[in-house]
């Protein structure tokens, strides 16, 4: 089985001499497909940092990257862009959703951008809001969401290209206990049908949802907790 995240020996250092960050020292990660992974730290623990590699948003100092096998370290700028449209979907904590656009044509925009036509394009955008139930709330724009529905909007977005994994980044941090509940269900309904899901949390909450607890301190990974295996083949 191919692994969506292979990363081995990955350094990231910023400045130089006596005034060097060495934000990251020497990683060494495997996520399988169909894994649900969290990774927690403490602020400067190299989280965010690890965020930025695993997303494409950033590229190493040293060490190898390989998403859904292609490497990483060597892409240009265009070139990261491209493979991070095609095999990573993102979700933010604070959604970043058009605000005068329905939830349908804000799930729609990764596909705009791909140049798929505009039939095929609504039908792909209808069936990933089915998928976090939110069929009825189609034409509703953002403000007539709760958070939590804004959220599982935005999980829709992130699942409409089809991505090798889902990416989330603090994705319940603006809200409520009842919209947590929510939009953890959606993943673990994700990831039961066999989704790729990392989500980056420092709260206990969200990562007790995960099957697999990463913990990240002074640039190194400390622990690596496999509750259950979920690999799909």
């Amino acid at each position: 089985m191919k692994p969506v995240i292979a990363v081995s020996a990955l350094r990231k250092t910023y400045g130089a001499g006596d005034t060097a960050v060495h934000a990251l020292r020497g990683v060494e990660l495997t996520v399988l497909p169909g894994e649900y992974v969290a990774i927690m730290g403490a602020s400067g623990s190299g989280k965010s940092t690890l965020l930025n590699m695993l997303g494409c948003l950033d590229v190493p100092t040293s060490g190898e990257y390989l998403l859904d096998g292609f490497s990483v370290a060597d892409l240009n700028e265009r070139q990261l862009s491209l493979l991070r449209n095609r095999k990573i979907g993102f979700i933010f904590q604070s959604f970043n959703l058009v605000p005068r656009t329905s939830a349908l044509s804000n799930v729609e925009l990764p596909l705009v951008y791909s140049g798929l036509r505009r039939g095929p394009r609504r039908a792909r955008a209808l069936a990933a809001l089915e998928m976090v139930g939110l069929t009825d709330r189609a034409k509703h724009l953002p403000n007539e969401l709760s958070g939590g529905q804004q959220q599982r909007v935005a999980v829709a977005r992130a699942l409409v290209t089809g991505p090798a994994m889902l990416l989330a980044d603090e994705p319940t941090g603006n809200l409520d206990r009842a919209s947590t509940a929510e939009v953890l269900g959606v993943f673990d309904r994700l990831n039961a049908l066999g989704r790729t899901v990392v989500v980056i949390t420092h709260e206990d909450e969200v990562a007790a949802h995960a099957h697999r607890v990463i913990r990240v301190d002074d640039g190194v990974i400390v622990a690596d907790d496999r509750r259950r295996h979920v690999g799909v083949a």
